[in-house]
């Protein structure tokens, strides 16, 4: 007997809500605005007004729905005019107001990094090497002693030009003394002066000869290959030991033609290293004539280097700073695009939707700098894809927390 009872409530329940869903509409869609929608009683008898839906609409059960006409040809924006005309309520959006500020112009480079130069220490005389006072990776200064030479003969030429220059001085001053007396004729002291310049001259060629057995550093640096081995001979010419100079060491990179006419020596720039190295540096060099193959500039930005972190060859990438300009900066949220694909921003003016195309300089990690917008302008930060230009819309002020992540 339950379960008779409770079969009987279920087809009750049941017939109620097929009638109760026969009171309502059918709606297709892809027929044009007003043509999708059908009540579901003219679906089920297979006419529009049928007996059963007259009866339910004579009772006030049947529901009805009014469409606007809507013309076809409107855009988005007019039909909303006529929805507000025709007493709607208004989109809302939030908005924010965004000034123009100085936007850092920044130009980045991809290079690596070079030593300011590498000099070769050579012989300059023909002898074997007795000592050297190197080895490869040491760090030395300018005058520091890199290889010693064999002597030979050389020792011996400095002690007589020595002694000769002794001799010659020795003879001009006994003449000057015996011209004093009169014991010597008087034009005998010009061939005392040849002879004393001519010893003094002995005596320089033969230091300057003891002194090309030293190879001293010209620079400061690191000593490289090639180095030459005790025992070896050298002829003029031949290295002794090669010195990369690390301090200050210059990044070389390429701008590119579009930035070439804002680039200028004496600027700073920002260089880091794949190997994590942060440091700052000057524009120091930019070349006047392109290369053929990229259409670029070479450039080259010296780089302080005094504890030599910083090798020869390593990648790097360096921003050169090139001044300011006016620009927005914008959260990155605000950004949308027209119905022709343009990047830009939709803005509030008069209570009327605006969209301006936009130009993003750069993106950092408070948002990006854009150009091409009024000094000042009201933004869409909620909404705005929802709306269209020309469309009348409710602004309200944006929530500080946005203001706070677009600043």
């Amino acid at each position: 007997m339950r379960a008779v009872f409770s079969y009987g409530l279920a087809f009750v329940i049941l017939l109620l809500a097929g009638a109760w869903l026969a009171t309502g509409t059918l709606v297709q869609g892809g027929q044009g605005p007003g043509n999708g929608e059908r009540p579901i009683i003219s679906v089920i008898e297979g006419e529009e007004h049928g007996p059963i839906a007259n009866a339910l609409g004579d009772a006030g059960l049947l529901a009805e729905h009014h469409q606007p006409e809507v013309d076809p040809a409107l855009t988005i924006a007019q039909r909303n005019e006529v929805t507000i005309g025709a007493g709607a309520p208004l989109q809302s959006v939030r908005t924010q107001v965004f000034t123009a500020q100085p936007m850092p112009i920044e130009v980045p480079l991809r290079g690596r990094t070079e030593a300011k130069a590498t000099v070769t220490a050579v012989a300059e005389i023909t002898a074997s090497v007795d000592v050297v006072h190197v080895a490869k990776g040491q760090r030395v200064s300018a005058g520091d002693l890199l290889c010693t030479l064999d002597q030979g003969t050389r020792a011996a030429a400095l002690a007589q030009a020595e002694a000769a220059l002794a001799q010659a001085q020795l003879s001009f001053n006994t003449n000057a003394d015996l011209r004093e007396r009169g014991l010597a004729a008087p034009n005998s002291a010009k061939a005392e002066e040849v002879a004393l310049a001519q010893a003094q001259a002995g005596l320089d060629n033969a230091k300057a000869e003891m002194d090309r057995t030293e190879i001293k550093a010209k620079v400061d640096g690191l000593v490289q290959d090639p180095v030459a081995v005790a025992g070896s001979m050298l002829n003029p010419g031949s290295p002794c030991a090669t010195i990369v100079q690390l301090n200050p060491i210059v990044f070389t990179g390429m701008v590119p033609e579009a930035h070439v006419a804002l680039a200028k020596t004496g600027l700073t720039a920002n260089i880091k290293t794949v190997t994590g190295q942060n440091v700052e540096g000057k524009v120091t060099y930019i070349a006047s004539v392109a290369d053929n193959a990229t259409r670029a500039f070479r450039a080259e930005i010296e780089i302080p280097n005094d504890d030599f972190a910083i090798r020869d060859g390593v990648t790097a990438e360096a921003v050169v700073n090139i001044g300011t300009a006016p620009g927005h900066l914008l959260p990155q949220s605000v950004l949308t695009l027209d119905d022709d694909g343009v990047l830009g921003v939709r803005a509030v003016e008069n209570g009327v939707v605006a969209f301006y195309p936009i130009t993003i300089v750069s993106d950092t990690r408070n948002g990006v700098w854009v150009t091409g917008l009024p000094a000042s302008i009201e933004v869409i930060t909620i909404g705005q894809e929802n709306v269209t230009a020309g469309q009348h819309v409710e602004a309200s002020p944006a929530a500080p927390a946005t203001a706070t992540s677009a600043s």
